[in-house]
C-alpha cells in the first residue's frame, strides 16, 4: 500500500511523538530509539517497521485465551506494529498483519531482546 496521498495519511500527535508512520517516516526506515519510549521504556513499539513474530498466522480460538500460539506451520508469519508506510490507525502494536516467511523488505524487521 502507497500512501503517497497525504489525503489517506493524518497526523496523530501521540503517534508522531512515539513512532515512524506514513506522516512522518519519510518512506523509510529509522535508527531504534529516536522517538519517545512508549508507557513501559520500550521504543518502536509503533510504526517504523512491523516486527516478525514467532507465530504463524491463524484463526485466534473461539473461546477466551491467554497468548495463543496459533498453528505449529503455514506460509505466512503474523507481523505487527505497522511501519514507515502505514497510517496512524495501523501504526500500534495490536495491529496484526502477516507476510509470507520468504518475504523481506524494508518494512519488515524483528525485535532483540536481552536480559540484564
Amino acid at each position: 500500500t502507497s500512501y503517497s496521498n497525504m489525503d489517506k495519511c493524518n497526523y496523530d500527535a501521540n503517534l508522531d511523538a512515539i513512532g515512524w508512520y506514513c506522516y512522518n517516516g519519510d518512506t523509510k526506515t529509522h535508527p531504534v530509539a529516536q522517538k519517545t519510549p512508549n508507557a513501559w521504556g520500550l521504543y518502536d513499539m509503533s510504526g517504523n517497521v512491523y516486527e516478525w513474530c514467532h507465530d504463524w498466522l491463524g484463526d485466534y480460538p473461539a473461546s477466551a485465551v491467554t497468548d495463543p500460539t496459533g498453528p505449529s506451520s503455514g506460509p505466512a508469519r503474523v507481523t505487527r506494529g505497522g511501519s514507515w508506510y502505514n497510517s496512524a490507525k495501523h501504526s500500534r502494536s495490536a495491529n496484526r498483519s502477516n507476510s509470507l516467511a520468504i518475504c523481506s523488505g524494508s518494512a519488515l524487521g524483528f525485535r532483540l531482546t536481552r536480559q540484564p
